[in-house]
């Protein structure tokens, strides 16, 4: 006997639920649910996000709309370098209050599950602390946390001029912590000419796979470093950004299975003229997923919604596509079973006005794991 039956869809299309999970409809039901015609997703997916972080680089902002890049920024001593020193001087307890008021707001907004990135520590301690933070904030909000390892996200201060030394340390001093206390589902890395190179992101995915962690990439943001091709050589589960992804970049991806991540929001807040190559990724059969990015630096973004909108109209997504982008496509990047019982009842009644709204459609009913949260 089914869980819960789902009847009156908007596209008239019964869902069954068995054991927190979404099976096909047949016989009897302990509870039945008419949604009156409203249209009913599976639950959303914030598969890229970097929650956990201490200050504030609102100044930033001001400084690019007077003109200056994001690389100029870095190098002057801004971006991932300056939230590195505020979190470092965080309590973890006032990290945790931040990074679960913003999980309120995606899960309010429809969002079941969501992947939090570390990378704003950079030493041993602060990462550690991090990741741990992370792990509770399921405990805080109706979420699922899905946790990553980003240590390769920039060069910390105390290894100015000695990448190859940090490496070295993430490699065989936080990486093992990570993996041995358990706190790491995945390892990312920032593949770029303000980050690291293609040699160095190599020995930190060879060692998070030695470990038996799963990877992940930000590749091919600003410039084509090679990062989509990294990335399907170590069979990761995503690529992020991928704007100057090239045609073998997109190839390989698409032979590893490997997902694109697109994140529209940073797109927008860099005010990047170069889109993600969609017709490519398209042709070759590269599932296409979608996330907020949320960060302090370059994407303030906590509308799941807006992320799929500017998809649409700054990337040139349809509406399915990007419905499946923060859904289904979304859990493939994080590698999570396709059919977990999460289910969100919109105020609306078609694909299209979802995604149309900028940011605000609010959920009738969101179902987590076969329950109604």
């Amino acid at each position: 006997m089914l869980d819960l039956l789902i009847t009156g869809t908007a596209d008239g299309v019964d869902i069954g639920v068995e054991d927190g999970l979404v099976v096909r409809p047949a016989g009897r039901a302990r509870e039945v649910m008419n949604v009156d015609g409203r249209l009913v997703t599976r639950g959303l997916v914030d598969c890229h996000t970097h929650l956990v972080f201490g200050g504030d680089r609102t100044h930033e902002w001001e400084m690019r709309l007077a003109g200056a890049t994001y690389e100029e920024i870095a190098r002057a001593g801004g971006g991932i370098r300056s939230t590195v020193a505020a979190t470092r001087a965080a309590r973890e307890e006032d990290l945790l209050d931040a990074a679960a008021a913003r999980a309120t707001q995606l899960a309010e907004a429809g969002v079941t599950t969501i992947e939090v990135k570390s990378g704003y520590g950079l030493d041993l301690d602060t990462e550690l602390r991090m990741l741990r933070v992370a792990r509770r904030i399921g405990n805080a909000v109706p979420v699922d946390i899905v946790t990553t390892y980003l240590g390769a996200h920039t060069l910390p201060p105390e290894f100015d001029g000695d990448p190859d030394g940090y490496i070295d340390f993430v490699c065989e001093i936080v990486l093992p912590a990570v993996a041995g206390e358990g706190l790491a589902d995945a390892v990312d890395g920032f593949c770029e000419g303000i980050a690291f190179t293609v040699e160095q992101i190599d020995r930190v995915f060879t060692a998070a796979t030695a470990l038996g962690l799963r990877v992940k990439l930000h590749a091919d943001q600003l410039s084509d470093g090679g990062g989509a091709a990294l990335a399907a050589r170590h069979h990761a589960l995503s690529a992020d950004h991928l704007e100057h992804a090239p045609p073998e970049g997109i190839a390989a991806m698409a032979a590893a299975g490997t997902v694109a991540v697109l994140l529209p929001g940073a797109a927008y807040v860099l005010r990047e003229t170069s889109t993600p190559p969609v017709d490519e990724l398209r042709a070759a059969g590269v599932p296409i997923a979608i996330a907020t990015d949320c960060n302090p630096g370059t994407s303030p973004l906590l509308s799941p919604l807006l992320a799929m909108h500017l998809a649409c109209t700054r990337f040139g997504l349809t509406v399915d596509e990007a419905i499946a982008g923060m859904t289904a496509n979304a859990a493939r990047a994080l590698g999570l079973p396709p059919d977990q019982a999460d289910l969100v009842i919109w105020e609306v009644a078609t694909p299209a006005e979802l995604v149309y709204w900028l940011g605000r459609v609010p959920p009738h009913t969101v179902i987590r794991h076969g329950v109604l949260r």
